[in-house]
């Protein structure tokens, strides 16, 4: 159903960094903190976190938590907590801070794959956007 970068495990000691695989996805996100009500869109997501665009006037930082809620299709609707650890000009990357016992299903389901696979990153590919 979806293509896997790779579907072996990498050695975290080798070169470089590994990650979780990120899974493109185009989806609204509905991100709400405290009263502050955003609408932005994801950019990826991973089995720990995702990375949102940076909705226009929004003034978060690291270390907040946000609950978040992505809705995929009319069946897959993944709602979260997460926390900011890091902001850019374009994207907020968040990390899963408490995923609903209720919600894993549906986010193990949308991640398929991805959600056990790992990916090299390396500090040199992505300057501005590290991994989450």
């Amino acid at each position: 159903m979806f293509d896997v970068v790779s579907d072996h495990k990498l050695d975290p000691t080798a070169e470089g960094h590994v990650r979780h695989a990120r899974m493109v996805r185009q989806t609204a996100v509905l991100m709400s903190r405290r009263g502050d009500v955003w609408q932005t869109d994801l950019a990826d997501i991973s089995a720990t976190g995702v990375r949102l665009s940076r909705p226009t006037e929004w003034h978060g930082q690291a270390g907040e938590v946000w609950v978040l809620d992505m809705l995929f299709g009319d069946d897959i609707n993944v709602h979260v907590m997460a926390e900011v650890v890091r902001v850019t000009t374009k994207h907020i990357a968040l990390v899963f801070a408490r995923i609903p016992e209720e919600a894993q299903p549906a986010l193990w389901s949308l991640l398929g794959g991805y959600a056990d696979t790992l990916e090299p990153w390396d500090d040199d590919t992505e300057p501005a956007d590290p991994s989450y």
